[in-house]
């Protein structure tokens, strides 16, 4: 197909940032991590490899992720421990702050609640940035391998997807079915993990992330919270996806509990009154 004469004027028009997100409240994740400091370890969780587990944290509290023994992804969902039905809002916090989240950053709830669930305070692989493919970390983009596009695409049924180790790690915290617990799964953040979109196509890829062992992400908990991550069977996602054959390894949850930081008060649920225009 021919281009039109004024094509390349057509594409030079600047974009625009459709969500700015310079009207928030700045988040001041020093005084954050102060006051975690003086956090007791409440609770802690080791994730097996292509398994997932569950953890809570209270309003106020905080929770890190540590990579433990070798590099190691993992896929997160977030809930009100109080109400399945406001969960982690990816699209959203995907077009608030960005294609990864870093340090400031907020995760937001879906609508109609959308407030920030947890905002993340400290991340050692902050330093990454985006590399000359265009893969950051800590994604926002992927969805999570799931048993169903993998049989669309191989014909084969693989259990240990993300989406199947959320869905029986939640099964496992509520008592609900597997039926009842497969509709709240969500599209995840995809901790650690290198991604990015290809400069020809676009396509969603990903490449073997840095992270090491010690490496850690840790956010402060908001409302409180249900978690729920799984240790993807893609290991450090830089081969095969979903499968026995990618060495994986553990993923450590500790869940910190002390003062918040002077002034902190848990996020009302979104001030839109809701009438839609009636």
């Amino acid at each position: 197909m021919n281009a039109p004469k004024d094509a390349e004027a057509r594409r030079a028009i600047k974009p625009v940032i459709v969500y700015p997100p310079d009207t928030l409240p700045p988040v001041d994740t020093g005084a954050y991590r102060d006051a975690v400091s003086g956090y007791e370890l409440t609770s802690q969780v080791l994730v097996p490899p292509r398994e997932a587990g569950s953890f809570r944290v209270p309003a106020g509290g905080a929770f890190r992720i540590t990579s433990v023994d070798g590099p190691q992804v993992g896929d997160l969902n977030l809930f009100n421990a109080n109400d399945l039905t406001e969960r982690f809002f990816s699209g959203k916090t995907r077009a608030i702050h960005g294609t990864h989240v870093n340090e400031g950053d907020h995760l937001w709830s879906v609508l109609p609640y959308l407030r920030p669930m947890a905002t993340i305070i400290e991340d050692t692989l902050g330093w990454y940035g985006f590399d000359e493919f265009g893969g950051g970390i800590h994604d926002v983009i992927g969805t999570r391998c799931d048993p169903y596009t993998g049989n669309l695409l191989s014909g084969k049924d693989y259990h240990h997807c993300c989406h199947s180790n959320l869905t029986r790690a939640l099964v496992d915290e509520t008592g609900l079915s597997l039926a009842e617990a497969e509709m709240h799964v969500h599209d995840v953040l995809n901790v650690f993990m290198c991604t990015g979109f290809t400069r020809d196509k676009g396509q969603y890829f990903m490449k073997a992330s840095p992270v090491r062992p010690g490496d850690q992400i840790t956010f402060f908990s908001n409302i409180n919270l249900l978690g729920v991550l799984s240790a993807c069977p893609g290991g450090d996602c830089g081969g095969e996806h979903s499968s026995d054959v990618a060495a994986c390894y553990p993923l450590l949850v500790e869940v910190f509990e002390g003062a918040p930081p002077d002034g902190w008060r848990a996020p009302d649920v979104n001030g839109y009154d809701r009438s839609h225009g009636r």
